[in-house]
């Protein structure tokens, strides 16, 4: 028994309307039309899938750079944090006996330049109490008039006076090495910070 009966026929004409039969340069002209409708479509569901793809990429890309530079200066903010025994040392030791060692070099420096301008002027030099010979001794001995080296009990290690004709001037190593710890302070100070807010 043939089941053609439950099926629709779709040749016989509907309610009065003529079926409408394609040739075949129509039929392939809505085939084409199709085609192109079609892949029209699908190209702008690829073209706003790659917008969305490219914003999904850059949002990531954001992200991971913000992490990485937040990684970057925890890191930099630790590593600075770990010199600080290292800063201390520097501060508190080396520098203390690099500026003890080179005193009377500066003390010496600080003569000749003022010494080229005041020619023939009487010269003193204040340093501390003990180091009178030490500087004596490092002085040129083809001065014209030979320095006067005084100590002064007012004066702290690493501190003169100058002294060339009216000309006068101070050398603190103190105030340097002081200077230069403040600076350091004031670094790991900052780090610290920075490493609590983050």
């Amino acid at each position: 028994m043939s089941i053609a009966h439950l099926l629709e026929d779709f040749t016989a004409q509907v309610q009065g309307c003529k079926l409408h039969l394609l040739d075949e340069d129509a039929l392939e002209e809505q085939r084409l039309a199709a085609f192109e409708q079609g892949y029209g479509a699908g190209w702008e569901d690829a073209v706003q899938a790659q917008e969305q793809n490219r914003g999904h990429v850059s949002a990531e890309l954001a992200k991971a750079l913000e992490d990485m530079s937040f990684t970057y200066h925890e890191a930099l903010t630790r590593m600075t944090l770990s010199l600080e025994p290292m800063f201390q040392s520097l501060v508190q030791l080396v520098l203390p006996d690099c500026i003890d060692r080179s005193f009377t070099h500066r003390l010496s420096e600080q003569l000749q330049d003022m010494a080229r301008t005041q020619i023939d002027q009487l010269i003193q030099i204040l340093v501390p109490e003990g180091r009178a010979a030490e500087v004596e001794y490092l002085l040129s001995s083809d001065m014209s008039q030979p320095p006067r080296v005084i100590e002064d009990s007012s004066l702290q290690p690493g501190q003169a006076r100058l002294q060339v004709g009216i000309s006068r001037r101070e050398v603190d190593c103190v105030d340097l090495l002081s200077s230069v710890q403040q600076a350091f302070d004031s670094y790991l100070f900052e780090a610290k910070e920075a490493l609590t807010h983050d």
